[in-house]
């Protein structure tokens, strides 16, 4: 046999072994799946923590995950940051939290961080505590303003300590922007939202937003992606609200491990916020694109009409008329894989524009806790199949 026919040999047995190595490798490895998340936004004048940032401080956060298993990883991320930071030491359930199995980590502007596993067992729909210390200066950072859950806040190194060593409280979230776990075969579904998704309308502490009620609902829960941001929209940007669901599809949604679905569930916002989105058209064609846009990396692409809101301060009949004509291309228009009718579930039959008396919060836009469950109760969970 001649050299060259050796060498051929010899490297055709190393692309097999190599393909053969490779394909070991990617069968053993773990599947991480989302289990807590939360979208990020830049701080304004108004956010004075996020704004000036931390030094020498601890922050604590209790989280309600949707599905769990034998270990998790955190993620955290400043995609709004204007320098490096360090993050560290971390706690989560009790454990340390390693980074390449240091206990710090240099997070870079508009970067991401994931940690090492975490041996932590939490069940299904279980709280997992997490501190972290912020040497700092950080400068401003990236942050989730309102979870509607109660957090802490304390000078110093404080991760593992009591409650009683934290100064105050927050309902913001800063830096943490989710949670996996490593089960095998667990469905999961992101819901990109806005103020009803967030869970705005419910109380505080209690978990009764929409998405935490859907994922209670079920023995084996799904894994569910809270994406809510107040005043969100689908189409503008807003320095307050957010990138619209447009923009931050890519890194709310598709960056998010172990996805099978994704909900989309904007548009109130354009329509009643200055300034209003007048033509249906523009939100049914807004819609359309997330919807490509989310084939196109193979998940489910779900959506839902909009709300009744008569009774909010902004309402018009015009405005009405509008969501009228965008919900009946929702149900008409071959955009979705499916479509929740969230506008069904909550709607009034003696006056369709509003919301049912006992689904209200008060404000004739959010729903209440008992509002929410109705919609958790409109997804049916096959359709994350």
């Amino acid at each position: 046999m001649s050299r060259r026919t050796l060498l051929g040999a010899a490297a055709g047995s190393a692309a097999v072994f190599a393909t053969s190595t490779m394909a070991e490798a990617s069968s053993s490895r773990t599947q991480w799946v989302t289990s807590w998340a939360t979208a990020q936004t830049a701080p304004t004048a108004t956010d004075a923590d996020a704004t000036g940032g931390f030094t020498d401080t601890t922050l604590r956060h209790v989280l309600r995950l949707s599905a769990c298993a034998s270990s998790i990883r955190l993620r955290f991320a400043n995609p709004f940051g204007t320098s490096p930071l360090v993050l560290g030491p971390v706690v989560a359930g009790g454990q340390a939290v390693g980074f390449g199995g240091e206990k710090t980590v240099v997070l870079a502007a508009g970067a991401t961080v994931i940690s090492d596993p975490v041996p932590v067992a939490v069940p299904d729909g279980g709280d997992l505590v997490v501190s972290l210390y912020l040497p700092g200066p950080t400068g401003p950072i990236s942050f989730h303003r309102n979870v509607h859950a109660n957090g802490l806040i304390g000078s110093g190194e404080l991760t593992g300590a009591a409650d009683s060593a934290y100064g105050r409280q927050t309902k913001s979230v800063f830096l943490l922007a989710g949670v996996d776990v490593n089960r095998r075969g667990q469905r999961a579904l992101a819901v990109l939202g806005d103020s009803i998704t967030e869970g705005v309308g419910t109380p505080d502490d209690v978990n009764l937003r929409w998405p935490d009620q859907f994922a209670a609902r079920f023995r084996r829960r799904p894994a569910v992606a809270n994406l809510g941001i107040s005043g969100n929209r689908l189409l503008l940007d807003d320095g307050r609200f957010g990138p619209g669901g447009q923009a931050r599809f890519d890194r709310d949604v598709l960056a998010l491990p172990g996805l099978d679905a994704v909900l989309v569930f904007l548009g109130i916002n354009d329509l009643q916020q200055p300034p209003s989105q007048l033509d249906p058209a523009a939100l049914l064609t807004a819609y359309d694109q997330l919807a490509r846009r989310g084939r196109d990396h193979g998940l489910k692409v779900l959506g839902a009409t909009i709300g009744p809101f008569k009774g909010w301060i902004r309402y018009t009949d015009q405005l009405e008329g509008i969501r009228q004509q965008v919900n009946a291309g929702l149900r008409t228009g071959p955009i979705f894989d499916a479509l929740v009718d969230v506008d069904a579930a909550l709607r009034d039959p003696a006056d369709p524009a509003r919301l049912r008396p006992d689904f209200s919060s008060g404000d004739g836009l959010h729903p209440n806790a008992a509002g929410a469950r109705a919609i958790a109760t409109a997804v049916d969970p096959d359709l994350l199949s």
